[in-house]
């Protein structure tokens, strides 16, 4: 007797040789029937003795192939037909679409093999994959996810190749972008002018090139890197001069991990993420001294590192390079490049020569960056190699697109369980990005089949992204307060929704008094919050100009601090800067021209960073906070006076007693250092102190962090242990950026939740 299932399978099961997979199994036990692809998943009906199907199951769930993810399988019975064999049928295309789509990924094992085997047809060549590896998300058109629907589309398959796809016993069975030397895309060399260089192995004449200090834009999978050799300081100096990218750590590749031993500690679980299919770039503490330029990682105790991840990046590595310094190939807050003749127009001013190809990259995705820290791995751009993998969502709720904050951005779609976070749009701050974000959200609509009811955005009324929600019609739109969708976004990675405490500390983030907030205690769920803590409120004296330039940050502390006896105060700040110009800044803050309010913890980073004498500039976001972080002494401290003052149930930090503690120090002369780590362990201290409090009132014991001051690994690791042995229960973010990378999905799950409770009223 034979039974008959119908079997559908949701998540990563299209292009990633499931079908094939499918097809094996069930000729493996003599069972028959048929699959296809849908655009829902894989779906197919089978049919056999049931100890053979129940054995078919358990090797779909527990066998199924390396790039695969399978959220759901629904089993139903059916008639049984009595096929004489198993198929696979064509892919059908339905009105409805759920079915999710690999990111892009690194080259196997299996391939890399025959990449370097001089027998194989696919010797170096520089496209090689398969149902294991390769490009996907940046390639993809529609789904459902053949080859026509990409960017391999005007590539036809050779004899060989066409093969291949066609047999469902070889690794390359329906891989889109399979190809070889024969049919598929191929390599150029280019002058700065856009010229195409004549040389039968632009690889080897690149690798030349670099090694005689050139730079050379080099198009990879989701856009262009610009390249030099990492060793060589006079043109990584150039490279920054070109690329108007001043002291910003720049990301290096290296050709395998030996080699980044021998320039970065690297622990065990640093290398497995170096060596994953997402192939991110991991940063890494660098060993001292190293061979690498010193203008690579100013100011840095650490390197960001990544492996190979393309053939390309393989063969041009084998040519005897160590290390290339591999950085986004756009100018300074511009998009990357994707396409070759914008390339050569946008990078020819940076760029002496460019390594292209002519497979069109149909969406850019940067490089994906993540760290180490407090017994995790933790993003700071979820980006190549990470979407469009959702992140799954305690229930369903309603379609939302997030529209996210200025820096860093990304959006969000949600779609029952799922949020679908885009890759890293950047800083909507030019109409390059702001195109890019719109082409994001288009994208992903489609592939996703996503129309939104309601649209979430930040309430700052000058970001780029909520002046795009305003201007939507026809849809829901609901602001959604920065911190609070930092707090949100913690408790939906976690499948919360309960009161908690949640501490978001950042740069900036426009609060629900009009001022600029930063610094912030809050107590809510993911519908609604109350802001129960902050840091004092101070003059920004300046407005933005306060963010680039810190030693006005350090004037308006040292203002709150002492009045007018600031002067008195032996501080290096002051002997660098002209009494004058400080009297101007003290106008500006004693009259409120333009000097907003702020709560901000990263100003108070800042301000400190400048006290000290460590950074009265910067030039870029988070710099001064970091190279602070950076210079720590290793020595236990203890922290400086903390004073919480409670109102109403709002408890406020003053940043007074800490200023004047850090003066009284450098007064001593100890050293930076020690006040660095002092510091950190001060801002610890002050808000476990007002979570303790808001616990006695509430009951709370729950602690949710969010906000791109926790990138900092100390405050980090520090804040969450000092809360442990308080008795807490912290989360914090594993799978999306705590920066503002990750402020889109805190947006949607908030947005939805908010709706709700309207809908409800008030209690």
């Amino acid at each position: 007797m034979n039974t008959r299932y119908r079997v559908t399978i949701q998540g990563i099961v299209q292009g990633v040789g499931f079908r094939p997979f499918i097809y094996q199994q069930a000729r493996a036990r003599r069972l028959t029937g048929f699959v296809t692809n849908t655009s829902h998943g894989v779906e197919l009906e089978i049919e056999g003795p049931d100890p053979a199907l129940d054995d078919f199951l358990r090797a779909i769930r527990q066998e199924a192939p390396p790039l695969s993810r399978i959220t759901s399988i629904q089993v139903q019975p059916l008639p049984t037909e009595g096929d004489g064999e198993f198929q696979i049928r064509k892919s059908r295309a339905q009105e409805t679409r759920s079915a999710l789509i690999s990111p892009d990924t690194a080259v196997c094992p299996d391939c890399l093999r025959e990449l370097r085997d001089p027998l194989d047809r696919r010797y170096r060549y520089p496209f090689i994959n398969c149902t294991n590896c390769g490009p996907r998300y940046t390639i993809i058109r529609d789904i459902p996810y053949d080859r026509e629907k990409t960017t391999m589309a005007p590539f036809a398959l050779c004899p060989a190749c066409a093969a291949e796809y066609a047999d469902p016993f070889n690794r390359r069975f329906h891989a889109q972008p399979n190809a070889c030397w024969q049919c598929g895309p191929q390599v150029a060399l280019h002058d700065q002018g856009g010229g195409r260089i004549a040389t039968p192995d632009p690889l080897a004449e690149t690798a030349r090139l670099l090694q005689e200090g050139w730079i050379v834009a080099v198009k990879g999978l989701g856009g262009f890197h610009l390249a030099v050799e990492a060793d060589r300081e006079e043109a990584v100096r150039r490279l920054r001069a070109r690329k108007q990218r001043e002291e910003k750590p720049l990301a290096l590749m290296c050709p395998d991990l030996e080699t980044v031993r021998s320039l970065a500690w690297v622990e065990e679980e640093e290398a497995e993420a170096l060596g994953s299919r997402e192939r991110p770039i991991v940063l890494l503490r660098k060993k001292e001294p190293n061979p690498i330029a010193p203008s690579v990682a100013p100011g840095n105790r650490y390197f960001g590192v990544m492996l190979p991840y393309t053939p390309l990046h393989y063969l041009l590595l084998d040519q005897g390079l160590e290390a290339l310094v591999m950085t986004s190939g756009n100018l300074s807050e511009e998009p990357i490049c994707i396409d070759n003749d914008e390339a050569f127009e946008r990078l020819g001013g940076i760029a002496d020569y460019f390594l292209v190809h002519n497979r069109d990259i149909h969406l850019r995705s940067d490089d994906s960056i993540v760290q180490r820290v407090s017994g995790a791995l933790r993003p700071l751009r979820r980006s190549r190699g990470f979407v469009p993998v959702p992140i799954f969502l305690a229930e369903p709720i309603a379609p939302v697109l997030a529209c996210g904050a200025e820096l860093k951005n990304t959006v969000c779609l949600t779609k029952g369980d799922r949020a679908f976070i885009s890759q890293h749009i950047g800083d909507l701050e030019n109409l390059e990005t702001l195109n890019f974000f719109k082409l994001t959200i288009a994208h992903l609509k489609q592939i996703l089949q996503i129309e939104p009811e309601v649209i979430a955005y930040d309430l700052h009324p000058d970001y780029l992204s909520t002046r795009f929600a305003l201007e939507q019609t026809g849809i829901e739109l609901i602001g959604v307060q920065h911190h609070f969708a930092h707090l949100a976004g913690c408790l939906a990675e976690h499948g919360l929704n309960e009161k908690v405490i949640g501490l978001s500390l950042d740069g900036s983030g426009y609060g629900t008094d009009g001022q600029i907030w930063g610094g912030e205690v809050l107590v809510g769920d993911l519908g609604s919050f109350e802001r129960r803590g902050h840091l004092e409120y101070l003059p920004l004296p300046g407005g933005a100009r306060a963010i680039r330039e810190p030693w006005r940050m350090a004037v308006s502390y040292l203002y709150q601090a002492y009045g007018e006896d600031l002067f008195d105060q032996p501080l290096p700040l002051l002997k660098h800067c002209e009494r004058s110009k400080i009297e101007l800044l003290l106008q500006m803050i004693r009259k409120g021209i333009n000097s907003p309010l702020t709560s901000s913890c990263g100003r108070l980073f800042d301000g400190v960073a400048a006290l000290i004498g460590l950074k009265e500039t910067v030039a870029y976001e988070g710099q001064a906070a970091m190279e602070l972080e950076m210079i720590q002494g290793g020595d236990p401290e203890a922290p400086y006076a903390v004073e919480v003052v409670g109102d109403a149930g709002v408890y406020r930090i003053l940043p007074q007693p800490i200023i004047r503690r850090v003066v009284e120090d450098l007064g001593r002369g100890i050293s930076r250092e020690r006040i660095s780590r002092r510091f950190h362990l001060t801002v610890v201290e002050a808000f476990t102190r007002v979570c303790v409090r808001l616990r006695d009132d509430t009951g709370l014991e729950k602690v949710a962090l969010g906000g791109g001051v926790f990138q900092n690994r100390t405050l980090l690791t520090e804040m969450e242990a000092r809360l442990n042995r308080e008795g807490f229960k912290v989360y914090s973010k594993s799978l999306v950026p705590t920066n503002d990378g990750g402020i889109s999905l805190g947006q949607a799950v908030a947005a939805h939740y908010i709706r709700q409770n309207n809908r409800k009223g008030p209690a």
